[in-house]
């Protein structure tokens, strides 16, 4: 096998252990809603973890044995090999919205950075280092509180931690490019603090892309979670260590042609979470969407049966209204059906006393004097 069909399988399972740890962190969410960061007594907690190291693991293998405009897309498909996954192995199935969103995300991502020029290894240096280190953590802390405060909106909240959780890999992998460079001319002593900060990010990544998955289902938090990613490593690539698009102004034009294509994946994925979303276990389901799902069978059929008040008796409904008294005029002649002058008194049951009718007033002849 040559070397580059080595990366392209290695890639492909990458992606693939980056799905299987996806699901297996939704499925920890849904049955675990009270812990919401990390759930550490829940072994699927810890085979998610291990899932996500063996792909990073098998990432970086990859980029040893293939060119980074090949490994990179390829890492985009996590979201498609995802969707089938969960609907073959926890009957999660996405409906049309959910498969077109997923691939415009996966083709934007993929043409972004497959526009991306390699450049030659650099380094940061140490106000650079701690000016990133400080933005991003600014950034991860600002995006937690406004998922805070979207705590009634499942979507929505999912989105900021999902794309906190991008921010926090895509910085992580910055600063291990950083350290890679660096142990080119030696270890030193001097990396401690990256390899700290690597290793504060790649945690609070986890965590947070955990916390994404709870009530917002599957394929919005991972699209956003593997479009945000690359596209902040890739930004930092370009701003700060000499990067370029390929093709000059035409690569730039397309790569951000492709940045809005994957951008509208994940507001389809986005706005169909919004109407409702799935409902956590040990949480009760929006009443309007129990209602709708509820069958008529389900409901007891007590419920279903018109509900009159009681009547004190039985009543004749041809008898309910009659003259109190005989040979007066039928009801219906006349003014009001009664006789000049002579009112007409009616007994009805539903009031249970007699009911005497108010005599008509002609207007024409009754003069009313101040």
């Amino acid at each position: 096998m040559s070397a580059l069909a080595l990366s392209v399988v290695l890639s492909l399972i990458s992606a693939v252990a980056y799905a299987s740890g996806a699901i297996v962190q939704e499925q920890v969410a849904v049955s675990s809603p009270h812990e919401e960061y990390a759930p550490l007594r829940r072994p699927g907690w810890w085979a998610a973890v291990a899932l996500n190291g063996l792909g990073g693991l098998l990432h970086v293998v990859a980029l040893a044995y293939g060119p980074l405009s090949l490994v990179q897309p390829l890492g985009a498909l996590t979201i498609v090999f995802a969707l089938p996954m969960a609907a073959l192995f926890v009957g999660r199935r996405a409906g049309a919205t959910a498969w077109r969103g997923a691939i415009m995300a996966t083709v934007g991502l993929a043409g972004l950075l497959s526009l991306v020029g390699a450049s030659d290894a650099q380094s940061l240096s140490t106000p650079q280092r701690v000016s990133v280190a400080v933005v991003t953590a600014g950034a991860v802390v600002a995006l937690m509180a406004a998922g805070r405060a979207a705590h009634r909106h499942p979507a929505v909240r999912s989105m900021l931690l999902a794309t906190a959780s991008g921010i926090a890999f895509g910085m992580s992998s910055v600063f291990t490019k950083t350290v890679a460079v660096d142990w080119t001319d030696g270890v030193s002593a001097a990396d401690v603090p990256s390899l700290a900060v690597i290793g504060v990010l790649a945690t609070a990544g986890m965590l947070l892309s955990q916390a994404s998955y709870r009530g917002a289902g599957l394929a919005a938090p991972l699209a956003t979670l593997t479009v945000v990613n690359p596209v902040v490593a890739a930004a930092v690539g370009i701003t700060m260590f000499g990067e370029t698009f390929r093709y000059g102004t035409t690569g730039t034009v397309l790569a951000l042609s492709c940045g809005v294509v994957a951008a509208g994946g994940l507001i389809l994925l986005t706005t169909e979470r919004l109407p409702g979303g799935s409902p956590v276990a040990g949480l009760p389901a929006a009443p309007a969407e129990a209602a709708l799902t509820r069958s008529v069978e389900e409901v007891p059929e007590d419920l279903l049966r018109p509900v009159a008040p009681p009547l004190r008796e039985e009543v004749d409904e041809e008898k309910l209204l009659v003259p109190a008294q005989a040979g007066e005029p039928p009801y219906g002649e006349g003014p009001a059906g009664q006789a000049e002058g002579q009112p007409v008194v009616f007994h009805s049951p539903f009031y249970g006393a007699a009911y005497l009718a108010v005599p008509a007033v002609d207007r024409h002849r009754v003069r009313v004097k101040s």
